[in-house]
Formats: C-alpha cells, structure tokens, sequence
C-alpha cells in the first residue's frame, strides 16, 4: 500500500483495522506455535500490523490536535458558518469557488478511446 494513500482518509478508522487484523494475526500465531517457522511468520506480521496500527493512531491524535490547534488560532467570523452570522464566510466561499472546478473522472469508454487513439 503507498504512504500517502495510508495517511489519508481517516487514520482513527484505519489503525483499529490494522489493530483488528494484528490481534488475529496474534491469536494465529498462538494456534500454529508447534511450527516454528510458521510461527515466527505470523508473530512478525501480527508485530507489523500492530505496530502500524498504533502508528496510526498517534497520526490521528496528532492531526486532530494540529487541526484543533489551527481553527482556534482563526477567527470566529472567518471560520464560521453563514448560519451563525447570515453573511457568507471563507469557508463556504472557499467550498463555492473550489467544489465547482471538479473535473469529472473519465469514463471506461473514455480511457479506452484514449489508448486505442494512442496507438
């Protein structure tokens, strides 16, 4: 899996899954002890899977941390919303201009008449 993909979404869901899988892959571990090789496989992927999942989890905290941090350094009427106020703010001048310029994503069809015109 690449890094970036990894780190983006929502890390707190992702870290309870790799937590989840390392667990089972520890409880594994246990029911193949007598194969020792098979056994270390497993000890060292449920080690991986946990570790990057307690990774993870500290990335989460220390996002929602940074992000809490930034939105209390910005002020309340550039941050908040045209309900609390009636006029528009940043953010949902922000969510007009840049939610429009979506470009939609091609088409099967699309990507194939691209590659067929491309030979």
């Amino acid at each position: 899996m690449e890094f970036g993909r990894l780190l983006s979404g929502d890390p707190s869901k992702s870290s309870k899954l790799y937590l989840a899988i390392g667990l089972l892959s520890l409880v594994k571990a246990i029911a193949v002890r007598n194969d020792r090789e098979r056994f270390r496989r497993e000890l060292l992927d449920a080690g991986l899977f946990i570790g990057v999942g307690i990774a993870l989890r500290k990335y989460s905290q220390l996002k929602a941390q940074k992000r809490a941090e930034l939105e209390s350094q910005v002020p309340d009427w550039l941050a908040g919303s045209e309900a609390d106020s009636g006029e528009p703010t940043l953010q949902s001048f922000a969510k007009r201009q840049f939610g429009q310029r979506s470009e939609a994503e091609p088409t099967i069809r699309d990507r194939a008449r691209g590659i067929v015109s491309s030979l």
